[in-house]
């Protein structure tokens, strides 16, 4: 693979630790989530907020992608990633429920451009065999742009 782009990061600390990106556009202090054991500090994040962000970006970008590809017009998509950690057999696992919808598309037009943005995403590709990833529509309730 020739990388088209490399994004570099450090954390010190782990979990409840700091980090920053090398072009230092983001900057966080890191906390583990109550939910976990942790003292969940106002004003920090966790692995699983930023991955949720990440993916989020990444799959509407997808979506964006197989919609004009397939020649449809639909609104900037909306995407929530929901990233949930939980225990499994050997110590924790992901799993993720991406719920979309744009401007110009119903429910079963997005499900059709999630399925297909779901072959296409970086993200699905790296999670694909490795964390469950479940694909909800949502119909917009706004015209179409």
């Amino acid at each position: 693979m020739t990388p088209l782009y490399t994004a570099h990061a450090t954390v010190t600390a782990g979990r409840n630790g700091q980090g920053q990106t090398s072009d230092g556009v983001i900057k966080a202090d890191f906390s583990l989530p109550k939910e976990m054991g942790g003292e969940g500090k106002a004003g920090a994040t966790n692995p699983e907020q930023l991955f949720a962000l990440g993916y989020a970006a990444c799959f509407g970008g997808a979506i964006a992608m197989v919609a004009r590809n397939q020649n449809k017009k639909i609104g900037a998509p909306t995407v929530t990633a929901n990233v949930h950690i939980a225990k499994d057999e050997t110590s924790f696992a992901l799993a993720v429920t991406l719920e979309a919808s744009a401007e110009g598309a119903s429910q079963s037009d997005m499900q059709s451009l999630m399925e297909a943005a779901h072959q296409v995403c970086p993200y699905s590709k790296a999670t694909r065999g490795n964390v469950e990833v479940i694909l909800q529509a949502k119909e917009s309730t706004a015209a179409a742009a």
